[in-house]
């Protein structure tokens, strides 16, 4: 299972709650458990505003929302959680088995 970071409220690691909103989204590294990977998105001071008027930061946003706000990655990515200390962190999560180029999760099952 994906770390849960919404119940704990303690700030994502690359995170701080005293730190300024950078000037540019920002991207964590990938990581994965057995199922998915997951990546954290921070946005930016503008986008966050942005992000608020169209969620009032108590919703997961859909795929053209988010990439309306500026987030750009690969497809096959969903935006599963909000970390509600900071919801200016998006965290994302996708299938290990889709293709990047495609969105589509492949077979997991070998034959």
């Amino acid at each position: 299972d994906a770390p849960n970071w919404q119940s704990s409220g303690a700030p994502l690691p690359f995170c701080s709650r005293d730190a300024p909103l950078p000037d540019e989204i920002q991207y964590s590294h990938k990581y994965e458990d057995d199922v998915y990977e997951y990546r954290h998105v921070v946005l930016s001071k503008a986008w966050t505003k942005n992000m608020y008027v169209l969620t009032g930061g108590k919703r997961l946003m859909t795929e053209a929302e988010w990439r309306g706000l500026g987030v750009q990655q690969s497809l096959g990515w969903e935006h599963y959680e909000i970390h509600r200390p900071e919801p200016h962190v998006l965290l994302f999560r996708r299938l290990r088995c889709t293709d990047p180029a495609t969105g589509m999760a492949g077979s997991s099952s070998s034959s």
